[in-house]
């Protein structure tokens, strides 16, 4: 079997490492910074990424630190429903669930599940090059290794991607987003139930997690890389969000400083090709999206699964990575244009564009809702 090399530790290429392995390659997955970080958010997993989990065996470790979502509502800033979603449709229809998960506790599953000494830390990608037979990456503590092929799992400012892409850079998606993990106040919240609020100074999220934790974003028009935004922390959050409808305010006063993690949303646009010969790009490095979906975790779970699948049936590995290619190429780009536009309509500001985006929205019945992100779980790998 082929000596292949995962560049980046997240959870593509965690899922991948595991994926891989599974199928009886030679993996060593090559992590530029020192551990795992502790600190992070929560995350989506819709019904499609947990089915990818399934097929890979790695469903039921990870429903051990998860919550089951039965509902996802958005409402306005004062509280009124917009429109809501039934999460139990989608897990009758599909067979699965939508749950939410802390990062670091599946990133935590996705590294007890590999082989011992598969990850490799401190080992930051400042080169490559691709001959006939093989791949030699360069790091930046001097080290050269060479792999049968690389799958490049490095994130949105993927190396691979911009030297075998130029010109694709991130874009920035017009707003900035603050998250936090606290542990449940005593607010109330149903804990089944996530919840998004769209008002005219920016949109709230709140979703439940497991073991009592609750997992926040709140997102904010602004100027890319303004270091005016930058300095905000929880008063100034709470002066932005203080007229939203409970528990918003409350949730705000119940975190601390240090518990911010502050990022300007970007995403990348689609790109004609994630397969290079013996290089593969995988999860943000090929398809970042914006948060919209809740499926920029997910696509990497797909992602791994589909590449498995596609060595395990391929004659060599540039067919494999070219299948991967056309399995993934068309889907990706949707999620990414949709959540891109999604984004664009919940920041609205324009009271009276917010009033007609609302009522319409309210008008929209279940079905056509449902019909319109089918796609998301419906997903047709084979």
């Amino acid at each position: 079997m082929a000596n292949i090399a995962i560049i980046g530790g997240g959870i593509g290429g965690l899922c991948t490492a595991f994926a891989l392995q599974q199928g009886g390659h030679d993996v060593t997955l090559y992590e530029g910074a020192a551990m795992f970080p502790l600190p992070g958010a929560g995350l989506g997993v819709g019904a499609n990424a947990l089915r990818a989990l399934d097929r890979l065996g790695l469903k039921e470790p990870m429903m051990e630190h998860s919550k089951i979502l039965r509902k996802m509502i958005i409402l306005s800033d004062k509280g009124a429903v917009i429109t809501e979603t039934d999460s139990l449709l989608v897990s009758e229809r599909f067979g699965t669930d939508n749950v939410t998960i802390h990062r670091a506790d599946l990133l935590l599953v996705l590294r007890n599940a590999l082989k011992p000494g598969t990850i490799v830390f401190n080992k930051r990608c400042v080169d490559f090059v691709q001959e006939q037979d093989g791949v030699n990456v360069s790091f930046e503590d001097g080290e050269t290794i060479r792999a049968d092929a690389v799958v490049a799992a490095d994130g949105i400012g993927s190396l691979f991607r911009r030297t075998l892409v130029p010109g694709s850079t991130p874009r920035y998606a017009g707003y900035t987003c603050w998250r936090a993990v606290i542990s449940d106040p005593g607010i109330g919240i149903d804990d089944h139930v996530a919840t998004e609020t769209w008002g005219p100074k920016g949109r709230f999220g709140i979703v439940p997690l497991a073991g009592g934790q609750i997992y926040w974003f709140a997102c904010v028009k602004a100027k890319a890389r303004d270091p005016q935004i930058a300095k905000y922390r929880i008063n100034e959050l709470l002066s932005i969000f203080k007229d939203y409808h409970r528990p918003i305010p409350q949730i705000i006063q119940a975190t601390d400083d240090a518990s911010l993690i502050r990022n300007d949303i970007l995403d990348i646009k689609p790109i004609p090709h994630y397969a290079f010969d013996r290089i593969v790009l995988l999860g943000d490095a090929a398809h970042a999206t914006t948060p919209n979906l809740g499926q920029g975790a997910g696509q990497a779970m797909e992602d791994a699964y589909i590449l498995a699948r596609c060595l395990e049936t391929a004659r060599d590995m540039a067919t494999a990575f070219k299948e991967y290619e056309r399995k993934r190429l068309d889907r990706t780009a949707k999620i990414i244009k949709m959540s891109n536009q999604i984004g664009q309509i919940a920041q609205l500001e324009n009271k009276w564009l917010i009033l007609l985006r609302n009522a319409v929205l309210k008008q929209v019945p279940p079905s056509v809702s449902m019909k319109r992100f089918e796609f998301l779980y419906d997903a047709d790998w084979d």
